[in-house]
């Protein structure tokens, strides 16, 4: 796998969480992608669904556009 898909597959789940309200709710969703992902690579689901969602919760203190409630 290339270093520019491995990147996409990364911003995936931050992608995936930014379309919800809250928090909490984008938390859930990004560790649900990371999962998913990180399961889909080859790499750890565990691994997948921490990072997914600590990217989730903190999308709107990092400023993502479309991450605003």
């Amino acid at each position: 796998m290339t270093a520019r898909s491995l990147a996409l597959i990364a911003l995936l789940p931050l992608a995936l969480s930014a379309c919800l309200r809250t928090d909490g709710e984008r938390a859930l969703a990004g560790a649900a992608g990371g999962a998913v992902i990180g399961s889909a690579t080859g790499g750890s689901p565990v691994t997948g669904a921490v990072i997914g969602g600590a990217a989730g919760y903190f999308c709107r203190d990092l400023n993502v556009p479309g991450c605003r409630n």
